[in-house]
């Protein structure tokens, strides 16, 4: 039995990735950091699914600034695989923590990789890279060989990590590789993040919950894909024989205005008479447009997004209006 390690276990992406490494028969380890309120939500229900039963998933309480616990961890567990998902990864708070996301976001991926070091163990390791790092793009698509012009902290800090990915790969031998994936989504993404932001807000006011919906920027294009299908992107990475660095994407730009059309749309609204823009939520320094090219994933992984942009925001405001309703059916039964 494999097992695997997962930074940021909690988050999106942390959540489908254990669903996916459980589905695979691996042993799956998580990190979690200590907090006065359960944060666990999005895995929760791997300890509720009757094939599962909580016997293969494993939680630890530690953080990536704190590298002498990261050191023993590895120690103790001794890891196939290590997927470093963790981080400060919200763009826009980025700018309003840029020390904190410099050191969580950056100069984690320094302490777990010199823990695996340290540790003398000898894991697959996956950095989790981000299409902020292409920011005022220099070229369209971006590919793996797209120079780097970051727009925030947050994607400082992930070419920092990108960086530190390849010299640690180039120095030590480390089988290391970057993902380079652009935004996915689905229906557990943050509800601070615009995609899920708009998605729960059709759902709200359509279901008279919710009056307005205030965002910034409409005009920024993205390369949306679908989180549960990146995962497996992920785990591909790690399966070669040699580490590489590889984009995901669905090589296709869509603008925030579409999916708030579409999301709105979806639920039978006019989304011109709820949407307001809130300067709050401009970016000092914006990233107009991202499209990537996972032509290098397809030929080497196989692999390719089969969940297209219109079907991302039906699956997302679908769950969203799910939820509700089913938020709504225990007070009904208590009444």
């Amino acid at each position: 039995m494999k097992r695997a390690l997962i930074t940021g276990i909690t988050g999106q992406d942390g959540s489908y990735l254990a669903d996916f490494l459980l589905s695979k028969g691996y042993e799956v380890h998580g990190i979690i950091r200590r907090a006065s309120t359960f944060n666990t939500s999005r895995i929760d229900h791997l300890y509720q699914d009757p094939h599962v039963h909580g016997v293969r998933l494993f939680l630890h309480y530690g953080d990536l600034a704190d590298s002498v616990h990261l050191v023993k961890l590895l120690y103790n567990l001794q890891p196939d695989e290590i997927f470093h998902l963790g981080a400060q990864s919200h763009v826009r708070v980025s700018f309003e923590i840029p020390e904190y996301t410099a050191d969580v976001t950056g100069i984690g991926t320094i302490r777990i990789l010199e823990a695996i070091r340290e540790a003398g163990v000898k894991p697959r390791f996956y950095q989790a890279s981000s299409s902020e790092m292409f920011g005022k793009v220099q070229e369209v698509p971006q590919t793996e060989k797209t120079p780097f012009w970051p727009r925030s902290p947050y994607g400082v800090a992930k070419v920092f990590s990108y960086w530190a990915t390849v010299n640690y790969r180039e120095s030590y031998g480390l089988h290391a590789s970057n993902g380079i994936l652009f935004n996915h989504e689905s229906p557990r993404r943050g509800e601070t993040f615009v995609t899920r932001k708009i998605s729960r807000a059709a759902a709200r006011i359509k279901c008279g919950l919710d009056k307005a919906l205030y965002l910034g920027n409409l005009d920024a294009r993205r390369d949306w894909g679908y989180a549960p299908e990146y995962v497996e992107g992920m785990w591909l990475m790690l399966q070669q024989d040699r580490p590489d660095d590889y984009i995901l994407a669905t090589n296709e730009t869509h603008s925030v205005r579409e999916f708030v059309e579409l999301a709105f749309e979806r639920v039978g609204l006019d989304w011109q008479e709820f949407v307001k823009h809130d300067q709050r939520y401009e970016r000092p320094a914006e990233v107009d447009l991202l499209i990537g090219d996972a032509t290098k994933a397809k030929k080497t992984l196989n692999w390719e997004p089969q969940v297209r942009f219109e079907e991302l925001v039906r699956i997302m405001v679908d769950a969203d209006l799910a939820l509700i309703e089913s938020q709504r059916e225990p007070a009904k039964s208590a009444g």
